[in-house]
């Protein structure tokens, strides 16, 4: 039986919860979160939040780092995030480059239509708080109810790229912390 969660956000991960590079992310030590991540966490996890990562990783298939590597990556980060009093309920990811045509590589849908086969999830009741417009086109392809995108990360210059082609974040937030804090407020989702 599938587990029902009733209030869901979709995170990405580089540039929403750690410092985002260029040269990619390939050990922990590169690992840097960004101020106020772990306290929105923390405020997701007291206000009964399911929170699900969905974050493209081609850094696999690009040959970059082993899967281990990046699992060892995921269980720091959440034992950072658990120490701070935060929780994340599960993990997605797409190893894949983008010229493999995979149907899981954001902005394709793929990582949320798993998370939503493998838990009861009302996706039009869902939020997706990302930097990017692959974030925000992620979440209205795959129907999230709300799409936040946050200026961290790209958010700046994935603003002017929505814009161009007149798509829309339902809300530009500074950061994931005065996303979540907007979540409370504007969606009276607490």
């Amino acid at each position: 039986m599938k587990k029902k969660l009733n209030k869901t956000i979709f995170l990405d991960r580089d540039g929403v919860i750690n410092v985002d590079s260029p040269l990619y992310i390939k050990s922990w030590d590169e690992f840097m979160f960004i101020p106020g991540s772990l306290e929105a966490l923390r405020i997701l996890n007291e206000k009964k939040f399911d929170v699900i990562l969905i974050t493209n990783q081609s850094i696999i298939n690009r040959g970059m780092v082993p899967q281990n590597v990046l699992k060892h990556i995921f269980l720091m980060m959440n034992s950072e995030i658990e120490s701070s009093g935060g929780k994340i309920t599960d993990i997605f990811y797409c190893p894949h480059t983008p010229e493999e045509g995979c149907t899981c590589r954001k902005p394709l849908p793929g990582l949320i239509q798993k998370a939503r086969k493998k838990y009861e999830i009302d996706i039009s009741e869902s939020v997706m708080v990302g930097d990017s417009a692959k974030d925000i086109l992620c979440a209205r392809n795959a129907g999230c109810g709300t799409a936040i995108l946050a200026k961290t990360g790209n958010g700046r210059q994935a603003a002017e790229t929505l814009l161009q082609e007149n798509i829309y974040p339902d809300h530009i937030a500074d950061d994931l912390l005065s996303a979540v804090k907007w979540i409370l407020t504007e969606k009276h989702l607490s």
